[in-house]
């Protein structure tokens, strides 16, 4: 029967810095969701089951074939899609063969049936191309798409799928949910996406503890930790209130002791006590005080041990919590308007486009890959002009693309807050950070050291974090390097912006936990 196990498995970075320590776990025939902090190692972890990395220390066991799909598809110019799925020599065979230039060898291999079944596979995903397309003329949501039909074809006991939804339009992610919940093999599958995550057998929980298993979907593991937070927030109460005992009874027996010293020190004044008596009383009261004082040190440190303990379950456990100033935008201000726009590069995207939001409305711009979502937000934010047509933008506003381009990665997350927000103090630059998970020395990051996710929590907090946040805030697919804990995070700030919103998001429990009220969609043919 087919397994992947793994055995005390322990990797670290080639500077030392441990990211896997001792992990026990097995996976079989079921889809297991990956799932965790960025930087807790769940990519890390695919590399090694595939055999790409080598553990520092344990062992990686599988039985089986093992098909993988990695984050990033990298293609060369004359790869086409029959390559990605090694059908290259097949279809040539087939080529020969029609054209009358098989040998009896050749037509014994031929497999007659490839050409159907492969555009079967990409049928599957929703991928509307054709075996010869080059990959280089494929978008990167169409790519990925190509990429999960070509691993899925071999049928593999297993599958490794690394993000599989990133950069792909709604459609796109459907197909991804779709497919994994009629896959009957192994898998497994780190993502962000919570409604492929609802596909999940078990979810398996890194951090920086290790990793722990929670049988089911996404919502059964959601419900488990509620349960894990509310017990270790009862725990800590608890810890907290034996520390504030076993101190007050310290004290209580120290100033008991204190009196008994004082009395004996009374009686010896009055000379009426034999020397010797005196003598071995106070040595007696000297080692009654040292003897409560060990006491006392042992019962306190145990108290703090409890403490730190109840302490760091919280710290993994507990939720993060962003809260917002508000933007002051009132409810009949004008936002934006566009009337009769155009725009496009080498060709016209958006064509005749009227569009207007007022006041806090959160509105969602939708629509497949090359529909023009990103070139909308971008002459909104002024980056680039309209071939046709106005747009007047009415109040401050901010744009925080896929790759933050308004923070400068030679500087600091604190140095890039400072500059935004001129007039923070270092305290408040600090709490704002802090509240986004950079605390202390985080904050002093290079913010071209950082990862995607780090990067574009770095973005919002320097946008978000201010003492006046903007009263219209463009987003351009915020979740897509982010892990679920950031995300819901950010969901929580957004649910207490005041401000306007513009989103491109294909994650439609992102859209819903932000409110949307509106959508934009650029879909061709599309009423808008």
């Amino acid at each position: 029967m087919a397994s992947i196990t793994l055995s005390g498995l322990s990797w670290a970075t080639p500077d030392g810095r441990r990211i896997l320590s001792g992990l026990d776990l097995a996976f079989g025939r079921e889809r297991a969701g990956l799932v965790g902090r960025n930087g807790t190692g769940k990519t890390t972890l695919l590399k090694l089951i595939e055999g790409r990395l080598q553990p520092a220390a344990g062992s990686v066991a599988v039985s089986g074939t093992v098909g993988v799909l990695r984050q990033t598809v990298q293609v060369r110019p004359e790869e086409t899609i029959a390559d990605l799925f090694g059908a290259g020599g097949a279809l040539e065979i087939l080529r020969r063969a029609e054209a009358g230039l098989a040998d009896a060898d050749e037509l014994s291999r031929a497999d007659w049936t490839i050409e159907e079944r492969i555009a079967a596979a990409l049928a599957r995903v929703g991928l509307d191309a054709q075996i010869g397309t080059c990959l280089a003329a494929l978008s990167g949501g169409q790519r990925t798409r190509a990429s999960l039909a070509a691993v899925t074809f071999a049928e593999p006991d297993f599958l490794l799928l690394d993000e599989p939804t990133n950069n792909l339009d709604r459609a796109g992610r459907q197909a991804v949910v779709d497919l994994l919940a009629g896959w009957r093999a192994g898998a497994v599958v780190v993502s962000h996406d919570r409604e492929l995550l609802e596909e999940m057998d078990a979810i398996v929980e890194l951090t920086t503890l290790g990793a722990t298993r929670y049988g089911g979907n996404w919502s059964r593991y959601r419900a488990r930790k509620a349960i894990e937070l509310e017990a270790a927030r009862h725990d800590l109460d608890q810890a907290k209130k034996q520390v504030d005992e076993v101190k007050r009874k310290a004290q209580a027996a120290a100033e008991r002791q204190d009196r008994r010293d004082s009395a004996g020190a009374r009686k010896g004044a009055k000379g009426d006590m034999p020397r010797i008596l005196l003598g071995g009383c106070k040595s007696r009261a000297e080692a009654s005080r040292g003897d409560g004082m060990r006491l006392a040190e042992r019962q306190q440190a145990r108290a703090q041990s409890g403490l730190a303990e109840a302490r760091a379950r919280i710290e993994i456990l507990q939720m993060l919590s962003v809260v917002l100033p508000s933007t002051g935008l009132g409810a009949g201000r004008r936002v934006l308007r566009l009337d009769r726009v155009a725009a496009g590069y080498d060709r016209p995207l958006i064509h005749d486009l009227s569009f207007a939001m007022t006041g806090p409305e959160r509105v969602a711009v939708v629509g497949p890959n090359g529909a023009g979502k990103t070139t909308l937000l971008r002459l909104i934010a002024g980056q680039m002009q309209p071939l046709a047509g106005t747009v007047a933008v009415m109040v401050e506003a901010a744009l925080l693309d896929q790759r933050v381009g308004l923070l400068d990665p030679a500087r600091s997350i604190l140095e890039n807050f400072a500059r935004l927000n001129p007039d923070a103090s270092d305290n408040a630059c600090r709490a704002a950070l802090a509240g986004f998970l950079f605390r202390a020395d985080a904050a002093l990051q290079r913010v071209g050291s950082l990862s995607g996710g780090q990067m574009l929590r770095a973005g919002l907090a320097c946008v978000l974090g201010g003492a006046r946040p903007p009263p219209l805030l463009i987003l351009d697919e915020p979740t897509n390097h982010l892990d679920v804990e950031a995300i819901e995070a950010i969901e929580a700030g957004l649910a207490a912006y005041d401000g306007a919103l513009l989103v491109v998001s294909h994650d439609e429990t992102f859209l819903t936990n932000i409110g949307i009220v509106r959508r934009l969609d650029l879909s061709p043919g599309s009423t808008r």
